[in-house]
């Protein structure tokens, strides 16, 4: 297992928007009332929400920062580094971190990097920015996670329409002698790869039964040997904050943790799964307000695609968190 531990490193704030057009899984063809019924209450997931093909994750990742900068009222000209987390980039060359870095007027100086990853996304970057600024002392950074899945579904396929939908979150990290240390636990396990695939050319195929025993098998693990090596105990985590995949299975790993209900945000009924930015959606939507005035420690774990995963412990102080944001 890949631990990682980070010092001198803190997020200063997070947000997240989303597509104003709403799909509600009580609308959907050609099934039965009873299997609606029935898949509403085993994901968790009652509405989505759809971006047109005219959006992309770059979009709705550039206006969470714009108004993320805008609330911290940071410099740009100090931001040292952008990290962009999608598997839905807006073309294949050129990476759209340094469209970015453009679009934001960020300066020459800032490094611009673009991470393909799915569910484990947000643990993935957070634990790559902070260890990069932790060793070379950069000032500030953005980690934008983000997708739009939704434009990679075959329209008919129940397996994937009702569970996805779209978003575009941005972080700000910045070097603080006085942080509180972070610990990360990542993993991988390429042999599961055909388990979520989208083929050149071809609609995005998940195969949930698989991915549904992959997270009860790895998640519970990864989580308790995240806790073993840092110096944290399970009772002084005040948040377990997972990635969104579905109820059924967020509440297995919850009761095989025993962790308390209360521990534990959601935000599928709303928004359902928002790739790699379920987590930070979930952190802006469930937890904004006592994060924003506040100290509180989380536990962020991601897990699916890849298949990757990943958790991370990290201690939030007075984090900004705007109000979600719908474009």
């Amino acid at each position: 297992m890949a631990f990682i531990r980070t010092q001198n490193v803190k997020i200063a704030g997070i947000s997240a928007a989303i597509p104003k057009n709403l799909e509600s899984n009580q609308d959907l063809t050609n099934i039965s009332q009873e299997s609606i019924d029935l898949l509403v209450q085993t994901t968790g997931i009652n509405s989505r929400r759809i971006a047109p093909k005219s959006m992309s994750a770059s979009d709705m990742c550039f206006a969470s920062a714009e108004k993320l900068l805008e609330e911290l009222k940071w410099d740009r000209n100090e931001i040292e580094i952008l990290i962009f987390v999608s598997q839905t980039p807006d073309q294949p060359i050129p990476g759209s971190s340094m469209l970015l870095q453009e679009r934001l007027g960020l300066p020459k100086s800032c490094m611009a990097m673009d991470l393909n990853q799915g569910c484990a996304g947000y643990v993935y970057g957070l634990s790559t920015m902070m260890s990069l600024m932790s060793a070379s002392k950069l000032k500030k950074g953005l980690l934008l996670v983000g997708d739009t899945i939704t434009h990679l579904l075959d329209e008919t396929d129940q397996s994937t329409v009702p569970i996805f939908s779209d978003a575009g979150t941005a972080t700000a990290l910045e070097f603080d002698l006085e942080a509180d240390d972070a610990v990360f636990n990542l993993q991988t396990d390429g042999k599961g790869f055909r388990a979520i695939e989208q083929k050149r050319g071809e609609a995005m195929t998940m195969n949930g039964h698989e991915v549904f025993h992959f997270g009860l098998k790895e998640v519970v693990p990864n989580i308790k040997s995240t806790l073993e090596n840092s110096d944290v105990e399970i009772d002084q985590i005040d948040h377990f904050v997972f990635h969104q995949a579905n109820l059924l299975l967020n509440e297995s790993i919850r009761k095989k943790l025993k962790v308390p209900a209360e521990k534990v945000p959601y935000t599928l009924n709303e928004f359902g799964n928002t790739s790699c930015a379920t987590i930070p959606i979930t952190l802006v939507n469930s937890l904004g307000k006592e994060l924003s005035s506040s100290q509180k420690t989380c536990l962020l774990s991601g897990f699916g695609v890849g298949l990757s995963w990943g958790s991370g412990i990290v201690n939030l102080t007075n984090c900004v968190c705007p109000d979600l944001i719908e474009i």
